[in-house]
């Protein structure tokens, strides 16, 4: 029988209710990738906004399709040697019934499968802000192909397979800190050290374009990600996911006001861009940890984050890698605090009874178990993800032509451009352009280390 499916007479029955909260959910966490496209899109300049969108969009078509195909069967069949699982029956998802059950809960196996799924979506999506202005359309969707192949679905398989690795050791990971971000993170890192840097890194202003979309954006995800922490306790029957809900939100609020005031002390401004970056450093760190920790502990893990996070996007200026989106920064970083914290803040009596340090574990127990899944899943995906880009970058390119990636990237890969404003003329004369007030530009992304009106200060 393949694993995950109950038909035993006494096995649970399906919820009606706890089946209607996890489609709820997986609508909730799709929608994160539309979300996130619009933050990246945002903080990218005009002449990359359409390829910054496409890079999250397409991801929704390719791993989809790999999904039903093998992907749901290598990360959740039966484990073979705790690297990965295989099993016949989730092959194209075609020897399930619609009333089978995922073994122990009451949901269908197919409910279970897709909000799976909407994770395996959006964890090749988040490396693409690394990437911003420089990569072949072609180049970036045989990526995202190959990356949740060899990366993804055998890392959700340690991560959360039955027989996995890291989920037999312990390794709490409650929605994704290892399997999500920091996978994506180091494999945004690994990437970037093989494609090189964007033509005026460190020379050129590259300001975000629109703040508001990156705001819509950041909004976006901090809505979606209540089904994204939430739901993966695939039911509401003991009051655990109730616990992940409200930590999602408390973490999230500590982050950003943890961001906003280092920003205000090191650079003398309160930007709504490390709004949008503090917020989602907090739902990041929050992400493995808010079903272990109490809503004090969830205050202190994303203050942690906020606060680590926002000193760690500067790294990119004096290490030299070019993270345009601050991926590594913020994801990275993020997933590798939110996850050691565990070790730091569990409480015993959340998900499940291990405790962290502050509540008992003085023999570290759950901490070393949380540094092995956080070592183990970045140091794979990182020289995994360096290799599969070299192999690209070898064979078909992974870069578009400096004269293309100066001219923008939009017209050279989809032949649009975001906004037209050829209609808007009316025949008048054009207007002098405002010269914002003192603090009211905008600080991007890779500008932040420079601090706020572009005065340049340490990195």
């Amino acid at each position: 029988m393949p694993p995950g499916i109950t038909i035993a007479a006494d096995a649970p029955e399906l919820s009606a209710a706890n089946t209607g909260f996890m489609l709820i959910c997986s609508a909730l966490v799709m929608l994160m990738t539309p979300g996130l496209a619009f933050f990246y899109g945002g903080m990218v300049r005009v002449k990359s906004t359409l390829n910054m969108l496409m890079m999250s969009f397409i991801s929704l078509g390719i791993v989809t399709i790999l999904w039903v195909l093998y992907g749901f069967s290598v990360a959740f069949g039966t484990d073979h040697g705790s690297l990965f699982g295989w099993e016949g029956d989730y092959v194209g998802l075609s020897g399930l019934g619609i009333n089978q059950l995922w073994d122990g809960y009451t949901i269908p196996v197919y409910v279970f499968a897709v909000f799976q799924l909407m994770f395996a979506i959006i964890t090749p999506a988040l490396i693409s802000g690394a990437l911003a202005d420089r990569v072949k359309f072609t180049a970036w969707a045989l990526f995202i192909a190959l990356w949740a192949t060899v990366v993804y679905f055998p890392v959700a398989h340690w991560v959360w397979g039955t027989g996995g690795w890291a989920y037999e050791l312990g390794v709490i990971d409650f929605a994704g800190g290892t399997a999500v971000h920091i996978n994506a993170g180091a494999a945004a890192l690994g990437v970037i050290l093989v494609i090189g840097k964007r033509v005026g890194f460190k020379k050129d202003p590259m300001r975000p374009h629109s703040l508001p979309l990156v705001m819509l954006g950041a909004a976006l995800l901090w809505f979606g990600w209540f089904g994204f922490n939430a739901g993966s306790w695939l039911g509401n029957d003991d009051g655990v996911g109730a616990l992940m809900f409200l930590n999602t939100q408390i973490a999230t609020a500590a982050a950003m006001l943890a961001w906003l005031l280092y920003e205000k002390l090191r650079h003398g401004a309160f930007t709504t861009l490390g709004a949008a970056s503090g917020a989602v450093a907090g739902l990041v760190a929050i992400t493995p940890s808010g079903g272990s920790c109490s809503p004090l502990g969830a205050i202190a893990i994303g203050a942690v984050a906020g606060l680590l996070c926002a000193m760690a996007v500067g790294l990119k200026f004096r290490f030299g890698y070019d993270d345009s989106l601050d991926v590594v920064g913020v994801h990275l970083v993020g997933g590798v605090v939110g996850s050691v914290l565990v070790g730091f803040f569990a409480t015993g009596g959340g998900q499940s009874d291990a405790a962290g340090l502050f509540y008992g574990d003085h023999t570290f127990d759950q901490l070393w178990k949380q540094l092995a899944g956080v070592g183990a899943v970045l140091g794979y995906s990182l020289v995994a993800s360096a290799i599969l880009a070299l192999l690209i970058d070898k064979t078909i390119g992974m870069r578009v032509d400096e004269d293309d990636e100066v001219g923008g990237i939009d017209q050279v890969e989809h032949a649009e451009t975001a906004y037209d404003f050829s209609g808007a003329g009316g025949g008048t004369a054009p207007r002098t352009a405002a010269v914002p007030a003192p603090g009211t530009d905008g600080v991007p992304a890779g500008d932040r280390a420079k601090g706020p009106h572009n005065k340049k200060v340490d990195a």
